[in-house]
């Protein structure tokens, strides 16, 4: 197969290594590039909330490099032809209530109320918290594992990119010892591109004119709002699939022949909602708010 006929749209029948590789490559960052809800809420919540575009990058990282072992893991069994196992949409959905729950509770990791004392008790006054006080909301850096673990749990999405490696790209290695290859660098080809989203929404996080607490503040309750909420989301959408899957079947066709934005759907929808309606929002509305502090004591 001549490199110029290249097919990304439906490579069917692709032989040769350098075909192989090169056409699992380009999907991989075809991938990254477009809103996929399997990637792109989850690397903007820790992008963002690692505040900073060293940290943006490392976080973006750690999740594609966990969704390149999942990729490399899922490649080699659907070469032995374990692909059935976990190419069906009732498994999807599962996986996105899973990933919901995952994300849910990174985001309520993030977050820390502060606990509510009324005793009058001498050696209990030292440690009395007013009520205000008690509704502040302490905000914890995410933890490193956490973008690993949503990276490996949500590889094991299935949709049109992991239909052309498990069954076009994988069963042409040609050997169970290289069954895995495609899948790997389907992954790395997404991390690059999501390592870079990653830098690129740390670098945003870190450039809004902000003192380095007020930017730690928005950053961190954007990542944990839109883990949280967005996490909300996946688990609705999951029973929502579950319970009435003509109704998440639902798309619209945009003619475009480019997966991913060939037809917006239920995925489509969640990335809305998770990374603009919650995130967005939440970072433009605290960011504002920061700043009109700052007005104040100007």
């Amino acid at each position: 197969m001549q490199f110029a006929s290249l097919n990304l749209w439906d490579p069917a029948h692709v032989s040769g290594w350098v075909t192989i590789l090169l056409v699992a490559l380009i999907l991989g960052l075809i991938h990254g590039i477009t809103p996929d809800e399997h990637t792109w809420p989850i690397t903007f919540s820790y992008a963002i909330g690692s505040y900073s575009t060293r940290r943006g990058l490392r976080a973006g990282i750690i999740f594609s490099l966990a969704f390149t072992l999942q990729r490399a893991i899922a490649s080699e069994l659907a070469y032995l032809g374990l692909s059935r196992l976990y190419t069906n949409t009732s498994l999807n959905n599962v996986i996105y209530i899973i990933v919901g729950v995952l994300m849910a509770l990174a985001g309520l990791i993030m977050m820390r109320r502060k606990a509510i004392f009324h005793l009058e008790l001498p050696f209990f006054k030292e440690h009395h918290l007013d009520r205000k006080q008690a509704h502040e909301t302490w905000l914890n850096d995410p933890r490193p594992w956490m973008p690993a673990v949503h990276g490996f749990v949500a590889g094991w999405g299935f949709g049109a990119f992991a239909l052309i490696i498990y069954t076009v790209l994988a069963p042409a290695a040609g050997s169970a010892a290289l069954g895995w290859v495609p899948g790997a660098v389907f992954g790395l080809g997404t991390m690059i591109m999501q390592a870079l989203a990653g830098a690129l929404f740390g670098f945003i996080a870190s450039r809004k004119g902000l003192s380095s607490d007020a930017i730690r503040k928005v950053a961190l309750k954007t990542a944990a709002n839109t883990l949280t909420y967005g996490g909300l989301a996946f688990i609705a959408g999951g029973l929502l699939g579950q319970l009435f899957p003509n109704i998440a079947k639902l798309s619209l066709v945009t003619g475009l022949h480019v997966h991913n934005l060939d037809s917006l759907g239920l995925g489509f929808v969640l990335v809305i909602v998770s990374v603009i309606g919650v995130g967005l929002t939440t970072l433009i509305r605290t960011t504002r708010s920061e700043l009109s502090k700052v007005r104040i004591l100007i």
